[in-house]
């Protein structure tokens, strides 16, 4: 199996892991925190080595994106039903809003520079105070999340084509709920980037599945 293809399917399932959060938030009004900083902090991996750096490593990456892997496999094998009919809506729409962004050099080139600013601030003021995580940034504090917010409504959202998130309406219009969603939205469409930096095609989806099922196998084995 070709190391393109590895990236490809590392690439699928961040976008994968993106989407299941924004299901988690949808239902249940919580998530897993650990799948939360790794989908957040690959917003902030500018300039990473390899792919796998832009997820913390090859060495952590099954666990980083353990629920994203995890996703893909039950919608490949056609497991959890519901759950993973709006997971993979959430994935195509990405995709689709990811072409969009593409044709819009200006509006990536703002991103850009929001994304630097937002980098900055939160290693100017936000760093997580616990001995074991002493002096790393904390990207998901508060006041990050609900910039990434505002850089998704005055980006994407502008877009006439909206990804529509099902779920409780008591978790969705819970104003902190509602911006963690959109800041994962916009890491899932930063994951569909690098998806067709890696030669990733929708069609893909569609037609390798066996392909994209054995590549995630294979990471998760090593």
């Amino acid at each position: 199996m070709s190391r393109r293809q590895d990236e490809q399917a590392i690439a699928i399932s961040a976008m994968f892991q993106a989407a299941s959060l924004v299901d988690q938030i949808a239902n249940k009004g919580m998530m897993s925190q650990s799948s939360f900083e790794t989908s957040i902090n690959s917003l902030f991996e500018m300039n990473p080595k390899n792919t796998e750096q832009i997820f913390g490593g090859q060495q952590f990456l099954t666990n980083n994106l353990g629920l994203g892997f995890k996703a893909l496999i039950d919608t490949v094998s056609k497991r959890n039903g519901k759950h993973s009919i709006n997971i993979t809506n959430y994935v195509l729409s990405m995709i689709m809003l990811q072409q969009k962004l593409a044709n819009d050099t200006a509006m990536l080139a703002m991103m850009g520079q929001r994304l630097d600013d937002l980098s900055i601030k939160a290693e100017k003021f936000y760093s997580y105070d616990m001995p074991q995580q002493d002096g790393s940034i904390n990207y998901t504090h508060t006041n990050i999340i609900a910039g990434l917010d505002g850089l998704y409504q005055d980006t994407i959202s502008t877009f006439s084509f909206r990804i529509k998130v099902q779920g409780d309406p008591r978790h969705l219009q819970n104003k902190e709920n509602a911006a963690k969603v959109r800041a994962l939205l916009l890491a899932g469409i930063r994951a569909a980037i690098l998806w067709r930096q890696v030669g990733g095609k929708r069609w893909q989806l569609l037609f390798f599945k066996s392909r994209i099922k054995q590549s995630v196998e294979k990471i998760l084995a090593t």
